[in-house]
């Protein structure tokens, strides 16, 4: 009998990835719900699922979070800056409780990206080295809703701003991260695995197209230089550091940092990755 826990359980990612678990049929009692609210997931509890108290930022409530544990899935945290120090605090928990395997949610072209998240992916990553847990590294490119959350926007401008000018990235829905999370903790791999996960890889004109496809209003995209794109997003109300974290974001897709191509998710998934349009009309509901 295998144990499998999720951190992050009560997060849109790690949620749908216990949720997948229990649809590809492993027991519930096998399977942990990792999360810094446990009332939280109280709808995971009603179906059997363990849940446990498990805080990356309180690393004394990992040990009984992570008892009898073989397989993790650690969901990498949110809080900019405190990352490495909450996900090596995961990783020697995860260590000391024997756990076999790690698969980690890490960030395309983490070894070599200039997106400004890369960097404390790129160290978590080398802590899983340095530790000696097995690790699975998802490497995954960006999140269809980080732009159909913006569809209004998109929809009143009748454009979609950016900086990216004909750089590619690989867009997917969260869900179908959710589901590659939990095929890859299911997956019998040996040693150390990284795989780089994403959609097909396509421009935000083509983002822009498929809204227009979607909607039947013209939306087209229009490309600045990356300080300009800081400036209309100021201006638009977003404070300067989350602008230039903008901005920073398409310079790297700009350089194709983002394009990872679907094969390795597409695998993941054993279908191909969600379309573009289609997550573009799931968002619009």
């Amino acid at each position: 009998m295998t144990t499998y826990a999720v951190t992050g359980a009560t997060g849109h990612l790690g949620h749908r990835a216990v949720e997948e678990l229990l649809d590809r049929g492993v027991p519930a009692g096998d399977v942990v719900a990792v999360a810094r609210r446990p009332g939280a997931a109280a709808d995971l509890a009603a179906r059997g699922v363990q849940v446990r108290e498990g805080d990356y930022s309180r690393p004394d409530t990992l040990p009984a979070a992570l008892a009898g544990v073989d397989r993790l899935l650690l969901v990498s945290g949110s809080e900019a800056g405190q990352r490495v120090a909450q996900h090596r605090a995961v990783i020697e928990a995860a260590a000391a409780a024997g756990v076999q395997r790690v698969v980690y949610t890490s960030i395309a072209h983490a070894d070599t990206s200039t997106n400004p998240l890369a960097g404390e992916h790129r160290a978590t990553e080398e802590v899983l080295r340095e530790v000696g847990v097995p690790a699975t590294v998802l490497r995954n490119s960006w999140y269809a809703e980080n732009y159909t959350a913006q569809l209004d926007t998109h929809l009143a401008t009748g454009e979609v701003l950016g900086a990216a000018g004909e750089g590619r990235v690989s867009i997917a829905p969260r869900a179908d991260y959710a589901v590659a999370a939990a095929a890859a903790l299911l997956a019998d791999d040996d040693g150390s695995v990284v795989r780089e996960l994403g959609g097909p890889g396509v421009t935000l004109a083509d983002l822009a197209a498929a809204i227009s496809e979607v909607t039947g209003a013209t939306v087209r995209y229009r490309d600045l230089p990356a300080d300009e794109f800081a400036a209309a997003l100021e201006a638009a109300g977003l404070d300067a550091g989350t602008a230039g974290f903008v901005a920073a974001v398409d310079t790297s897709i700009a350089r194709g940092e983002l394009d990872t191509g679907d094969a390795d998710l597409a695998a993941l998934l054993g279908r191909p990755v969600t379309p573009l349009v289609e997550a573009v009309r799931a968002a619009r509901g």
